[in-house]
């Protein structure tokens, strides 16, 4: 499984994008308990659940890290844990993943300057007190020691998408091939 940890448009969406497009690499579907918008699918975007559903999940001990947002909850399940799957994670999510010490999880911190994930985000639309916002909880975040726990950092300004993609490929591949 690969994991993608950045913060706020360090290219972590449009690089698991790639993974797919360039090798079928899929994105591992977590489960929400917030409504399905009209855009979605189930099983697809997320596994839809109940709030009850979810909170009997989690008691039995179904996922990998859960989250709150919104009022609504948000979780890895233990079974999306597979090969050739990518998933996007916080630090506080590549931390569970560590706990798990599965070698086939290889994980990769993107980085890119503030500048750059501010421009990004603007040039994505973002509203302009949103990025800033964004900008400020990010550092607070993204100051995680556990960061340096990632198996592989990377530098992704100045960088294209499918060439940054085919890097994580590589060093996923190699690295579960020498562990």
């Amino acid at each position: 499984m690969i994991l993608l940890i950045g913060a706020s448009a360090s290219g972590k969406t449009e690089i698991a994008k790639a993974l797919f497009r360039l090798h079928g690499i899929k994105k591992a579907v977590t489960h929400t308990s917030r409504p399905i918008r009209p855009s979605e699918t189930p099983d697809v975007d997320y596994h839809f659940v109940t709030e009850e559903e979810f909170l009997r999940l989690k008691e039995e001990g179904e996922f990998v890290e859960t989250t709150d947002y919104n009022g609504k909850h948000y979780g890895s399940s233990k079974k999306e844990v597979a090969d050739d799957k990518v998933l996007i994670v916080d630090p506080k999510g590549l931390e569970a993943y560590l706990s798990l010490h599965d070698p086939r999880i290889i994980s990769f911190y993107l980085l890119a300057s503030d500048a750059t994930r501010r421009a990004r985000m603007q040039g994505r639309g973002d509203d302009p007190e949103s990025v800033t916002a964004r900008l400020k909880n990010d550092a607070i975040d993204f100051s995680n020691p556990i960061l340096e726990k990632a198996d592989f950092t990377i530098e992704t300004e100045g960088k294209e998408i499918d060439d940054l993609a085919e890097m994580v490929y590589f060093l996923y591949q190699r690295t579960l091939q020498s562990r």
